[in-house]
């Protein structure tokens, strides 16, 4: 097997292995490894007592036997035949000599699989206990009902025990739904990839631990903590498969309440991630009559809304936007999709298309006049600051001498929330927001939008003055 392209490192199977999962950083690996020269000198020899130990990815043994070694599984022994350019110093090796090529004889012996969650060194999941199972195939990484055994630590000098549920919860486990926030991020996070039977350590940084969520008493603020996690067994939720129309829209309504549940907490990304759960089996959904057809397409609609309603919150108004669209398309005159679509355009600072769905709105639908007129208000104080802004920052631009140069925005010092605008649109239960974003302004116009929209001349004077761009911005 050739392991590097230019033939620096190859791989000779002796004897095959177990599974398909091989080490990576940072895994722990324990290997029996001996190592001859190319004429067949003996360099080393770890085949008695101990396995050599070694974490992948911390140059403890020779880059190229670790890359061989990457493309074994547990149990596999091989040669891997290493050349000069791959031969790099190592605790396993202190001296390279002038070794022209080496062949390291190596049998995996174990490895136990630790994965930086993060990637950034912080949240780290190291497997005690392997499970029963493939990975990842056989781990919960959909939404599932799990059951655990758990024992938290305070990563502090005593390495106090702030909770246990054998000794805290009579030797009961803890049961939850994931995708749900019901749990730390972290926890979750780890969760997801464990096996049926693992135990696995977790050590989690507080902005992923409880800073974000209910804190135990005993857990002080900003605390690093460690799980050790044992996964007793998850279960999937059913599927639709054979089942009728109203039992399918029953558990879609049971989804979309949890969603609108997390989108109250401000939990948007769990909320949106239930809503496009139900858009995706919706899919595979056929109505067989008129009435199935309308309700069918008023869920859905309601669904594409909550999901632009949480991509509003994220701060991704252009997705929000092409959601709102999606029910736009096929009924130009849905009130709710106007008015969240005119929101949307608002915190892009894509003002007169914002005033273009208010105003729609009052004309399609007479009911919608105060909510439309309270929405054309928050638009004009948008605007207002957004001039005023303006004005500051172009203030005496040009009444300078030649060779000086104004500093833009140096008076600024305003904060450019608008404060809350009293909007009621969207009361009833089914929506997932009750229009908070009415009450929100999520973001500045682009600057050279809002600046031409002030100044329509602004652009041809710079480009009569040679500038293509404003440079002082």
């Amino acid at each position: 097997m050739v392991v590097s392209d230019d033939l620096g490192v190859v791989k000779k199977v002796i004897n095959e292995g177990q599974g398909w999962e091989s080490p990576r950083e940072p895994y722990e690996v324990k290997a029996w490894i001996s190592a001859k020269t190319g004429d067949g000198k003996l360099i080393l020899s770890h085949m008695e007592g101990e396995p050599y130990f070694f974490t992948f990815g911390k140059s403890e043994v020779p880059k190229g036997l670790e890359m061989g070694i990457g493309t074994m599984t547990r149990g596999e022994k091989a040669v891997v035949y290493v050349t000069s350019q791959y031969l790099t110093q190592s605790p396993l090796i202190p001296v390279i000599e002038s070794f022209e090529e080496v062949h390291f004889e190596v049998e995996l012996v174990h490895f136990i699989q630790v994965r930086d969650m993060l990637g950034d060194g912080r949240l780290i999941k190291r497997r005690i206990r392997d499970g029963k199972g493939d990975f990842p195939m056989d781990c919960p990484l959909h939404d599932s009902l799990l059951r655990v055994h758990y024992k938290g630590m305070l990563l502090d000098d005593e390495r106090r025990v702030f909770y246990d549920t054998r000794v805290d919860n009579n030797d009961q486990p803890l049961e939850f739904s994931s995708g749900e926030g019901l749990v730390p991020e972290g926890f979750e996070m780890c969760i997801r990839l464990m096996l049926p039977g693992e135990i696995a350590l977790v050590t989690c940084p507080p902005d992923y631990a409880y800073d974000k969520f209910p804190r135990p008493a005993n857990v002080p603020e900003g605390a690093h903590v460690q799980w050790e996690i044992e996964l007793l067994g998850f279960e999937m939720p059913k599927d639709w498969t054979g089942l009728n129309f109203k039992s399918i829209m029953d558990d879609a309504e049971k989804i979309r309440l949890t969603g609108n549940r997390l989108f109250k907490e401000g939990k948007f990304e769990l909320a949106k991630a239930k809503y496009e759960k139900v858009l995706r089996e919706f899919n595979h959904v056929n109505p067989q009559d008129d009435d199935e057809g309308k309700e069918f397409v008023n869920a859905r609609n309601l669904l594409h809304l909550n999901v632009a309603a949480c991509q509003l919150k994220l701060g991704e108004c252009r997705k929000s936007i092409e959601t709102c669209n999606k029910v736009l398309d096929a009924n130009h005159a849905h009130v709710k999709a106007l008015y969240r679509r005119g929101m949307a355009y608002m915190a892009a600072g894509d003002f007169e298309e914002a005033r273009a769905d208010f105003k729609m709105m009052m004309k399609v639908d007479k009911l919608s006049e105060a909510d439309a007129t309270a929405a054309l208000l928050k638009l004009k104080q948008k605007e207002q600051e957004v001039e005023k802004k303006a004005r500051k920052q172009f203030k005496g631009l040009f009444d300078k001498k030649p060779g000086e140069i104004a500093v833009a925005g140096s008076e600024d010092k305003e904060d450019n929330d608008t404060g809350e605008n009293p909007n009621n649109f969207d009361k009833e239960d089914s929506d997932a927001d009750n229009s908070e974003e009415s009450r929100e302004a999520e973001a500045d116009a682009d600057q050279m939008g809002w600046f031409s929209r002030i100044w329509p001349t602004g652009g041809r004077l710079f480009s009569a003055l040679g500038l293509q761009r404003c440079s002082i911005l």
